[in-house]
């Protein structure tokens, strides 16, 4: 099973993808986005190319450049860099995957495929599946997002036995507004020692209640910071 050198917990920024007004991605404040986060706001994880970065919006040189940049710019400042890779094709997913492990990110995150969609949990796994194994040794994390994907499979059905397939999961990221399904996916697993990263910032309070131990969002400043501790 994947261990990733520090748990994921806490405060996780989804960082956007600063654009250059022709639409060009603007690479160059990358580096003072980090120190931003880091020195401004106390927040040393990231989630790279996922929905707030509009990740697939961008073609797939520019999330792999992204991806880089991110990875070189938090090198020796964030703890953990990770990189949403998901894709409706599942070669382009798995190259990111394979990209992101070759560049030293701390993770990977799919969501599931949304134009020909999985109709079942077998379905869904045996996708995220193949992707997890283009890089075996990242820790992997399902990016659960139903109001986007058009994919109705509860989380919490999704969690059970998904280790056993899938060896490197660790968790996953909840952004969905039902919180029985999130509290579910909490109460069946506090034995394993996954991730429950929530990801709907106007119900984080909720979550915390319920056992999340860390959040996605944009909604990042340094107060929120000692809610978990480190």
């Amino acid at each position: 099973m994947a261990s990733p050198k520090k748990r994921l917990q806490g405060l996780v920024a989804a960082t956007i993808t600063p654009m250059t007004e022709h639409g060009e991605i603007n690479f160059s404040v990358i580096g003072q986005y980090v120190d931003y986060l880091v020195e401004e706001q106390g927040v040393k994880n990231i989630f790279v190319n996922g929905t707030t970065g509009e990740g697939l919006s961008l073609s797939i040189s520019e999330r792999r450049q992204v991806a880089e940049e991110w990875v070189t710019k938090g090198r020796n400042k964030l703890d953990q860099v990770v990189i949403h890779v998901g894709a409706l094709s599942l070669k382009e997913s798995q190259e990111l995957a394979k990209h992101a492990a070759e560049i030293g990110a701390d993770g990977i995150a799919v969501i599931a495929p949304f134009f020909l969609k999985p109709r079942n949990k077998d379905a869904l796994i045996d996708f995220l599946k193949e992707v997890a194994a283009a890089a075996p040794a990242q820790p992997f994390y399902y990016y659960h997002i139903p109001a986007l994907t058009g994919v109705q499979i509860r989380a919490e059905e999704l969690l059970d036995g998904i280790q056993e397939k899938i060896p490197s999961f660790q968790g996953l990221k909840f952004s969905d507004t039902n919180l029985l399904d999130f509290g579910q996916c909490v109460d069946q697993n506090r034995e394993r020692q996954l991730a429950f990263l929530f990801g709907v910032d106007e119900q984080l309070l909720s979550a915390l209640v319920m056992g999340a131990t860390g959040a996605v969002g944009s909604f990042v400043f340094r107060d929120l910071s000692t809610l978990w501790s480190n």
